[in-house]
């Protein structure tokens, strides 16, 4: 993954980058105004999405109050905090600090990344934070967990032949911090993972028509686009390649809303990358045990 933070900078920065010294008043007065209006549609617009993707998982016990040898509140606030605010490498040391507190790679994924990733939404609703810093600390976790990925997958097993998961987001939309981490726990479990972000349901259509896969995963930001979700399933199944394809799905809509899944055509959801893997293992294992 490119170093986001190095094109998107901070709004001062941009704003002197589009706007120049060079330039003439009426060129500096046109600039800064098309500059407005990319901020006011980034802060309108992308960073509500992006807030309703780190929607797609419950709170985990840790936020709720439950102690454990895992990531604290007090965790979360303060890493959301640093990366937020400083480079990277401050969000690394901090991390590499819980690890030698004795924190597992895994407690940190689930229990202080993904939590954090939401508490920087929340703090961008409550206007405790502004676009530049919500974005600019999103990008700096892609950034940990491409950092950590070697050592979150140093024990994965080789991917098994029939271990091949196709993860995606609903077509149209971005992909979610969640998603990448789910995928990151199918490698770890063996699994050969596609990533892809496909524009429409044709493109989606394309790869599964090319390429074998034992399951299909789904995620969904919003409520408001379910109804396309089961036409989506129902055509993948019918042009995969694997014609007993199993279907997972995840997201915002079937949290706490299990009877959706079977609405929709899927066969399972999940509400973590960790719980995710072990799902499709079954699925594939009583799959096995019909055949």
């Amino acid at each position: 993954m490119a170093d986001a933070t190095t094109w998107l900078g901070s709004g001062r920065n941009l704003e002197n980058v589009c706007v120049g010294r060079s330039q003439g008043p009426a060129q500096k007065e046109l600039k800064a105004e098309s500059m407005g209006r990319l901020l006011r549609t980034i802060e309108g617009e992308i960073i509500p999405r992006l807030v309703l993707a780190l929607q797609t998982a419950p709170e985990p016990a840790v936020l709720k109050g439950k102690a454990h040898s895992g990531a604290e509140e007090d965790d979360v606030t303060e890493f959301a905090r640093l990366v937020a605010a400083h480079d990277v490498s401050v969000a690394t040391a901090y991390l590499n600090a819980l690890l030698h507190r004795g924190i597992a790679l895994e407690a940190i994924y689930l229990e202080l990344l993904a939590p954090a990733a939401r508490l920087l939404g929340e703090w961008w609703k409550q206007d405790l934070k502004d676009f530049t810093e919500v974005t600019s600390g999103l990008c700096r976790m892609h950034q940990l967990l491409h950092e950590f990925s070697p050592t979150f997958l140093h024990d994965a097993p080789p991917a098994a032949p029939d271990r091949c998961v196709l993860l995606v987001p609903m077509p149209g939309e971005q992909h979610s911090f969640g998603l990448i981490m789910v995928a990151e726990f199918f490698r770890r479990a063996g699994w050969d993972v596609w990533d892809l972000h496909p524009s429409t349901s044709g493109d989606l259509m394309g790869v599964v028509r090319k390429q074998w896969f034992s399951v299909i995963g789904v995620s969904l930001s919003c409520q408001s686009r379910i109804e396309e979700l089961k036409p989506l399933i129902d055509a993948a199944r019918e042009t995969s390649r694997n014609k007993s394809v199993c279907v997972m799905v995840g997201g915002q809509p079937f949290i706490g809303h299990p009877e959706q899944v079977a609405a929709v055509g899927a066969d399972a959801t999940a509400s973590d990358g960790r719980r995710a893997a072990l799902e499709a293992n079954r699925l594939l294992t009583s799959l096995g045990s019909r055949v």
